[in-house]
């Protein structure tokens, strides 16, 4: 999409250094960290909400939480961590482009 921030830095437009990138997905840290470690997951496959999926799409969100767990030791995750998908403006999705929130390298407290 032609005004999707994260359209703009998986195309390389906007610099945004990679944790990890593949052909399906990149990881980058969180500009406004709520952890220690704080990532976003986003799927190179633009879409906003879980309702907009279609196989393609549900098969790259699968996709993503396989190399997410894969990912855990590189991440420094391996502790444990939070996984959170916002969505929707009072789910509190800022980004209108699914990603996923990967929160950890500390004890997190409840909500």
């Amino acid at each position: 999409m032609e005004n999707c921030i994260f359209c703009k830095i998986i195309a390389g437009e906007i610099p945004s250094p990679r944790v990890y990138e593949d052909d399906k997905m990149i990881i980058i840290n969180d500009i406004e960290p709520k952890a220690k470690l704080h990532y976003l997951c986003i799927p190179k496959t633009h879409f906003a909400l879980l309702s907009e999926m279609g196989e393609r799409e549900a098969e790259v969100l699968k996709y993503c939480f396989e190399k997410i767990a894969s990912l855990e030791e590189t991440l420094g995750l391996q502790e444990g961590y939070r996984v959170i998908i916002n969505q929707g403006e009072n789910g509190g999705q800022t980004v209108r482009h699914l990603h996923i929130h990967l929160l950890g390298g500390e004890v997190l407290g409840g909500f």
